[in-house]
């Protein structure tokens, strides 16, 4: 058996994907794998799951075949893959018959290395079989909590995973990643996916850069437009529990002048597509959605989760919120809890068909399940922890100085007495009637109902009159999570004081709860890359060099490695290199183009190079032939060396197998490296003019802004070109 290294993996690591070192659990996960044993990785969300498969998968013969529960995460992973110079490829129903035939011919000649597949596929007949003909060196399930019915997405399917390895001739390599899995769900993951003397890592489940909160505002409205107009506009998501609120709450965003879209299962799939696709590729700052949105969504700038209402169990809380900093940024996840979501949670659940553990009618699990997100809502103590305990970490801090509860100075309330008054009034209306109603008795409003049933009558009537209606309501909810109100029935759901409620009365103990924080006073999330003129700058190339490809602007360079250009100011492809995330295979396709705009702005504002020295430890050295530096890389020259033979971009495309913008983006490098390169022959005389005027009007640093002035025949092409012949104008006449 062939041996890999370390030493192989992290120049792959250099090589493909622009980083210089693994992240903790990284490094020892693929040692295993390349050694030839499965493993089981529980690393939280941001931490970098995909790389401990796709680094094995460069190394080892073959294919590796990666089981993921979603398309368009599955589409956009392998589109980045290919981008960065890996051999990838999907199969999933979204599929045309051409792709489908492209792919399996693909894999006919060995041109790939990676290939994805929903778990449905392997409910095809004859696929695993066909898998089975492959030379497959790994199997590698991601989201592999799937596989469980206590897990919070049981997929059905990951059920097959088991018969498909069985069915290779010789058995490949497995390895299981999940960013949430509680005990029993790791138990099932070794069990049903049958690992074979597995290593078992689990880095912990910690997001230090995330801050939690908890608030039960009165106007929950009011808080998220508060919330917004405080830090900033996103990009976010507000997770709302119900279609309703989703579209009440993303018009509201709207007509407050927020750029806001909803997203649920109710839409158009051509509506929902569009809208995701809006808020992936930076189109639109806000999206507000159901839980239907968010796991294709592989957007690491998400600088915020709101939770209009409670999720139901904490992995699902967990998950949802996990999406927000996948950058390793600061991030904020905030939660809005009243008493109405712990009932329709209740009546959801009562309304279900199935149940966690596929115990028939028996719902205790989720019921649990429920109240351990009740708990979470109400407890006082460090809510990062509370989260790290549920999922099993042993070694928590008391404070983590990032969650409200630890960063919250405010005093504790006793509400003993309006405890004791609205439990009292519950049971003098006969533990009967909702919230609603009950903190209207207490409030002392004169309505046609109450005057009916005669409560006007009653001893607590009107005894909490200094109280607002939503105050009470909000103790109320309080005395529901931690079970002193018990909250009965299916579709008209009542209070009922329960056996701890009635020991509350009898005992007398007393009863604290932890002042709300003016939204004014809290902690502002802020985000820790550098938002100068040049970030932005970079974020504005990045998103135009986007929408040409018709890619998620992430899958050219993330806001990371864009803030850590704006602090290496690589001048040159030696320089480019040292940023976090760039590879050669990005470095070739954008790297010059980044670095242009990175020296006209240091150029505008007088701003000084940094001593190279100073850029890094020992700074790469470029590529060397006979003791001359190769300044064009060979795919340059070999594109150049076509275009004198006299071939179109087209053909020259066809060719090199490449498309035409990486021929253009060749010829432009060879014109500035001073190669005799035919400008004007790409422009079109009849529009020439045009093309300059809008170019001196809208500047040279996006392409969108210029075709958006000019006729519709106008391509890209030539306004690229028209840029180049532009500034090459501009510097022979002194105007650079």
């Amino acid at each position: 058996m062939e041996t890999y290294t370390m030493t192989q993996a992290a120049a792959s690591l250099r090589e493909y994907f622009g980083y210089d070192s693994f992240h903790p659990g990284q490094e020892a996960l693929i040692e295993k794998i390349l050694a030839g044993q499965d493993v089981l990785g529980i690393m939280p969300t941001g931490a970098g799951k995909s790389i401990c498969y796709q680094i094995p998968a460069l190394l080892l013969p073959g294919i590796t075949v990666i089981v993921s529960p979603l398309i368009s995460l599955m589409k956009d992973q392998v589109d980045g893959l290919n981008r960065a110079g890996v051999p990838a490829a999907l199969l999933n129903s979204s599929l045309s018959a051409q792709e489908l035939d492209e792919t399996y011919r693909a894999l006919e000649y060995d041109a790939v290395k990676l290939l994805y597949i929903a778990p449905e596929r392997l409910e095809a007949e004859g696929f695993a079989d066909y898998l089975a003909s492959l030379e497959v060196s790994m199997v590698a399930v991601d989201e592999a909590h799937c596989v469980s019915k206590w897990g919070h997405d049981f997929r059905p399917s990951y059920r097959r995973i088991r018969e498909m390895i069985a069915a290779f001739p010789t058995r490949p390599r497995v390895g299981a990643f999940t960013a949430t899995a509680t005990e029993r769900v790791r138990e099932d993951i070794l069990g049903l996916l049958d690992l074979q003397d597995p290593y078992v890592l689990t880095t912990g489940f910690d997001r230090a850069n995330l801050y939690f909160a908890v608030h039960a505002p009165a106007d929950r409205d009011a808080f998220v437009l508060d919330y917004l107009r405080q830090n900033g506009t996103g990009p976010g998501i507000v997770y709302c529990i119900t279609r309703k609120q989703v579209e009440k709450l993303a018009e509201t965003l709207r007509r407050s002048g927020f750029s806001a879209l909803p997203y649920h299962a109710g839409l158009p799939d051509e509506v929902s597509k569009e809208n995701q696709e809006a808020f992936r590729d930076d189109a639109v700052d806000i999206i507000v959605a159901t839980n239907a949105f968010g796991m294709g969504i592989d957007k690491s700038n998400v600088r915020f989760v709101l939770h209009y209402g409670m999720p139901r169990t904490l992995e699902n809380y967990y998950q949802e919120a996990g999406r927000a900093g996948r950058d390793g940024e600061k991030a904020d996840c905030i939660l809005l809890y009243s008493a109405q979501d712990v009932i329709t949670n209740r009546f959801l659940i009562d309304r279900s068909s199935d149940t966690e553990g596929g115990s028939g009618g028996d719902k205790s699990g989720e019921y649990r399940k429920l109240q351990e997100m009740i708990d979470y809502c109400n407890g006082d103590s460090c809510l990062r922890g509370y989260i790290l305990r549920y999922f099993g970490a042993r070694e928590v801090p008391e404070n983590c100085g990032n969650c409200l509860n630890c960063s919250d100075t405010g005093e504790q309330t006793d509400i003993t007495v309006e405890a004791q008054k609205i439990l009292s009034c519950v049971i003098r209306m006969g533990n009967r009637f909702g919230s609603l109603l009950v903190a209207q008795v207490l409030k002392g409003a004169d309505t046609a109902k109450i005057r009916q049933l005669g409560f006007r009558d009653l001893t607590t009537y009107g005894i909490m009159k200094d109280y607002s209606q939503q105050s009470i309501k909000e103790i109320i909810s309080y005395l529901v999570a931690r079970g002193y109100l018990e909250v009965r029935g299916d579709e008209y759901p009542v209070l009922a004081v329960g056996r701890k409620g009635m020991a509350f009365l009898k005992e007398r103990k007393q009863l604290f709860i932890k002042r709300s924080i003016n939204t004014a006073e809290r902690r502002k999330a802020g985000v820790a890359v550098v938002h100068t003129p040049l970030f932005e700058g970079l974020r504005k190339l990045r998103r135009d060099i986007a929408a040409d490809q018709g890619v998620a602007p992430y899958l050219i360079f993330s806001d990371a490695t864009l803030a850590d250009m704006c602090a290496v100011l690589p001048r040159d492809r030696e320089e480019m290199r040292l940023v976090s995330g760039v590879g050669r295979y990005k470095l070739e396709q954008y790297g010059d183009d980044f670095i242009f705009l990175i020296k006209e702005y240091m150029d505008a504002n007088n701003i000084p190079s940094p001593p190279r020295d100073a850029l890094a430890p020992a700074p790469r050295r470029r590529e060397r032939d006979g003791g001359k530096d190769k300044e064009l890389g060979d795919t340059v020259t070999q594109t150049y060396q076509l275009y004198t033979q006299g071939k179109t971009i087209e053909e020259i495309a066809a060719e090199r197998d490449v498309t035409t913008q990486t021929v253009e983006n060749h010829l432009v490098k060879a014109h500035r490296a001073g190669m005799a390169v035919d400008l004007d022959g790409f422009i079109p005389e009849e529009h020439r003019e045009a093309i300059m005027a809008a170019i001196e009007e809208q500047g040279t640093e996006r392409l969108r802004p210029i075709k958006d002035m000019l006729p519709e025949e106008v391509g890209y092409t030539a306004i690229r070109f028209a840029i180049e012949q532009y500034i090459a104008d501009r510097k022979a006449g002194g105007g650079e």
